[in-house]
């Protein structure tokens, strides 16, 4: 994994345990080389990510729409911003530059983009790994979700398998390490890839 995309809370939360997981995923981070992709704002969780990364000597680059350019106050101090268009763009160039996602707490808008790179390798679009930092049992209540979705055959075990969480920074990284990817289903065709 060269790059990690992680989507995060615009916003720090109720809890100074979710900033300090977000400090000690940067630092651990940038102690392996890895790069962050992220969605390039100043504030909340995402300020605070950028920000230890930054002071850990990795390379952070920023994906940000036009629109959310002064409500998230872009973050101009990463190595790269990318400001583009919509939405969509954003989440495409993230998958794009990124290599594996986790997503640390974070409300509506952080799930919708960590379940869509999630669906994303479940369809072949894509083949990278997604994990979950669930610190102080924030997703907790998620995992219990999909692990009742799988025992109810609406989650596949391939699908299963390239998803992982962990409380702890460095194990979750270690987890996406060792993660295998599935073979990509069969109808899915090379130009959908």
């Amino acid at each position: 994994m060269r790059r990690i995309g992680v989507f995060c809370g615009s916003t720090s939360g109720n809890r100074p345990e979710f900033a300090e997981a977000a400090r000690a995923l940067a630092r651990a981070m940038a102690a392996r080389g890895h790069g962050l992709v992220y969605g390039g704002g100043n504030v909340g969780l995402m300020g605070v990510v950028a920000d230890a990364m930054l002071a850990a000597g990795g390379e952070v680059m920023g994906v940000i729409p036009h629109s959310l350019m002064t409500r998230e106050i872009g973050h101009t101090g990463v190595t790269t911003l990318h400001v583009v268009d919509s939405m969509h763009e954003r989440k495409a160039l993230m998958a794009d530059l990124a290599d594996a996602f986790i997503a640390l707490p974070g409300g509506i808008g952080t799930c919708e983009e960590w379940f869509e790179a999630v669906t994303w390798t479940q369809l072949g679009v894509h083949r990278k790994p997604c994990g979950l930092l669930n610190t102080h049992g924030f997703y907790d209540h998620l995992i219990a979700f999909m692990e009742h979705a799988w025992a109810e055959g609406f989650i596949k075990p391939e699908t299963r398998a390239v998803v992982r969480y962990d409380a702890d920074p460095t194990a979750l990284l270690d987890a996406l390490d060792g993660v295998t990817m599935p073979v990509v289903p069969a109808w899915i065709t090379r130009r959908e890839r």
